[in-house]
């Protein structure tokens, strides 16, 4: 037991901590934020119609290796800007189902199956397309 017990405002060490901290955080999202305002301003400005894959980030933060990185990576907030922009600028922006995206041919349909993880290209049997 501690005889005499603080309160967390008498450590002002702590406190000074606590302060750089947030300060740090802060400017990394500000950071964060403005790329990523320029980056889908940029996209918008330049293409007319934008295809974005529609991803469960939290099926993939399932991942312990990568769920800080995808977490960090902020993609509800890019997605959020980039339907706004396109709203704002007159463009469209069509979010894909990410089912069998990397089996299914998009020149020809062809449903190629399964494929190991080190297999990064492929090329369609029907229609020879590079993938």
């Amino acid at each position: 037991k501690v005889l005499c017990p603080r309160s967390l405002e008498s450590f002002a060490n702590w406190q000074k901590a606590q302060k750089l901290k947030a300060r740090c955080q802060a400017k990394v999202a500000n950071q964060r934020k403005d790329y990523l305002h320029k980056l889908t301003t940029h996209l918008v400005k330049q293409y007319d119609v934008i295809v974005i894959e529609d991803l469960k980030t939290k099926n993939l933060q399932h991942n312990h290796c990568l769920a800080k990185s995808i977490a960090n990576a902020s993609w509800r907030m890019f997605r959020q800007m980039l339907e706004y922009k396109c709203k704002w600028y007159g463009k469209r922006l069509i979010a894909v189902d990410p089912k069998n995206t990397s089996r299914v041919c998009s020149e020809c349909g062809y449903n190629s199956g399964a494929k190991p993880l080190e297999i990064r290209e492929w090329t369609c049997p029907k229609c020879q397309t590079r993938h």
